[in-house]
């Protein structure tokens, strides 16, 4: 396994993480993620530690709550052998207190986190989202205090826009409190948004991705092409509304590309399209799921080879988009590219 820095931090993280999603199986939704129970996690974990895969990611929203109760259950007895990462912020409740990143909603979010994991520390705490009702310099206080509680390692943010993240930041620096050092986003071959802003950002400011939903929101496995009908076992009949939208034409010309590279390389489409993820600047590591030994092997299939430079730059043609404002049009004239050389 190759590992890599956290952004600018001085944690080491695997560039494969292990995402818990699929742990629990409570609600509609996560339910039909996948329901892993305490013994089948053990063994996905086992697998993964041997493989070095040594992060594993959740949210106290998984399953309500169930995902950090199951991944605490699988990793009992070798907390040390691992990092952990949670997150929180979005709401578990139809409560007034259920919801946010203000200081007491904070804390009380960790402390329930760090039960249901049975850990008494996390290496890296995330907000799921940016709360605009709660001044940052009150959220940053919060989890600065947690940090030298030694109840947080690492603080990092998920699904931040561009201002947010950068105002976050420069209230840290400010008022020399624990910057964020990692950003969880969706980055894809069929979602390439990321790389706009915040990967400028990140690169500019030492932020590393943690990257959710590598393979398209399940679209990347392989089993969907041109002319040919959802298979029955995919979770996009029940999920498809909850994920990133995928033109549907846009997703048929990427896929054409990996088909033709698993020709060439004899690789899987999903290994592929991680691998192109692993090689996109400021990623530090890509999140995968597994409901079974099978995913799972297969997903750690992704690092230990890497495509040629050739194969990347089909890889990226497919998958091209015109980019949003301010960054088209003047993103092709010479004299911008100058000034602004672009972080892809």
């Amino acid at each position: 396994m190759e590992y890599r820095r956290l952004g600018a931090s001085g944690l080491l993280v695997p560039a494969l993480s292990f995402g818990a999603g699929t742990f629990g199986g409570r609600g509609e939704l996560f339910s039909a993620w996948g329901d892993t129970d305490a013994e089948q996690a053990r063994r996905l974990v086992d697998i993964s530690l041997d493989a070095g895969l040594t992060m594993f990611d959740t949210a106290d929203v998984y399953s309500d709550g169930a995902s950090e109760e199951v991944l605490g259950a699988a990793i009992k007895g070798r907390r040390d052998q691992l990092l952990l990462s949670t997150k929180a912020s979005l709401p578990t409740g139809p409560g007034p207190f259920e919801a946010g990143s203000g200081r007491a909603r904070l804390i009380k979010a960790v402390e329930g986190s760090l039960h249901r994991l049975g850990t008494d520390y996390i290496d890296l705490f995330q907000l799921h989202a940016f709360d605009a009702h709660t001044p940052v310099e009150e959220v940053l206080a919060a989890l600065h205090d947690l940090v030298r509680a030694g109840k947080i390692r690492y603080l990092g943010a998920s699904n931040f826009a561009g201002w947010q993240l950068m105002k976050s930041l420069a209230a840290a620096d400010r008022h020399g409190l624990t910057r964020y050092v990692a950003h969880q986003v969706y980055y894809s071959l069929v979602g390439r948004d990321y790389e706009w802003e915040l990967m400028p950002l990140g690169q500019d400011q030492g932020v590393g991705a943690v990257v959710w939903s590598p393979l398209g929101w399940g679209r990347l496995t392989g089993k969907i092409r041109r002319g040919q009908p959802l298979p029955a076992g995919s979770r996009l009949h029940r999920t498809a509304a909850a994920g990133p939208p995928v033109d549907d034409e846009q997703l048929f010309s990427v896929v054409d590309v990996l088909d033709e590279l698993a020709a060439e390389t004899g690789k899987t489409v999903p290994q592929i399209a991680l691998n192109w993820l692993l090689r996109r600047p400021t990623v530090s590591t890509v999140i995968v799921g597994a409901r079974n030994e099978e995913q799972l092997r297969q997903n750690l299939g992704a690092i230990g080879w890497e495509l040629d430079a050739d194969q990347l730059a089909r890889l990226d043609k497919a998958s091209a988009v015109t980019p949003p404002y301010p960054y088209y049009p003047y993103y092709r004239l010479p004299d911008f590219a100058r000034l602004n050389p672009p972080a892809a």
